[in-house]
């Protein structure tokens, strides 16, 4: 038997598993292999796998989702792993990101005020949240700048390329939403039975369950979660909004 934790989540109306065994179906379907899917610690997605070609799928697997660092020692300074916003708003003095460490035991990571103050202006941390629309379970990636073994810290900045990303996120003009806990054919199902489908610019899948929407100029934010929010029971919302 191999097991392999991806670098996925599943969570709110848990629609990500079907999403996930269609996946597999078509990454493995050839091989003589069985699988089973179920949530481990903190969400994470944990896919059990047997049968003759138990290795070489999960090797593909790896290669196809990526796989957490499971332990503290795995985690390298400089390097960049992917993860997901946890606990937001929580705390005053930065941003705690889950990049899968549960050994020796389950840890987050933290994106601290002083680099976020640096990269984003002086604000406080609950203010930033709220304005760029983060939520809980959003797939970030980062990078490691410090790991204190002893005191078990590990301290993060955001990669280049997600910098960029949220950069371009609150510069554009566009309203956005940020859709977590529901797969992205859901999210398409609601606009169309609202008919906000035509209020979308355009729909990008940044988890199994997290969608981003960029909506057309004139389209605001709070419109939309009003009218789709009741179709998408155990989604959770987050909003860019341009006055």
């Amino acid at each position: 038997m191999e097991e392999v934790v991806i670098l996925e989540k599943v969570y709110g109306d848990r629609s990500g598993f079907d999403k996930l065994h269609r996946k597999l179906r078509s990454l493995l379907g050839d091989l003589e292999v069985e699988w089973k899917l179920s949530a481990t610690t903190k969400n994470w997605v944990k896919v059990s796998l047997s049968g003759e070609d138990e290795e070489i799928s999960a090797n593909l697997v790896r290669e196809e989702f990526g796989e957490v660092p499971h332990s503290l020692k795995n985690v390298e300074v400089g390097k960049t792993y992917r993860g997901r916003f946890i606990d937001l708003g929580k705390v005053g003095y930065g941003a705690y990101v889950d990049i899968g460490i549960f050994k020796p035991k389950p840890k987050d990571a933290l994106i601290p005020l002083y680099y976020l103050k640096k990269t984003f202006g002086d604000m406080p941390v609950r203010q930033m949240i709220r304005e760029f629309g983060w939520v809980d379970n959003l797939p970030v990636e980062v990078e490691v700048t410090n790991v204190e073994f002893g005191a078990r810290e590990v301290e993060l900045a955001f990669s280049e390329g997600q910098l960029k990303t949220i950069k371009g996120w609150l510069s554009d003009g566009y309203d956005k939403l940020f859709i977590t806990g529901t797969i992205s054919e859901k999210v398409e199902e609601a606009l169309i039975k609202t008919g906000h489908g035509r209020d979308v610019k355009r729909m990008e899948e940044l988890g199994l369950m997290e969608t981003l929407l960029v909506l057309k100029k004139g389209t605001q934010a709070p419109g939309i979660i009003k009218a789709i929010g009741p179709h998408l029971k155990g989604a959770v919302f987050g909003a860019i909004k341009f006055e």
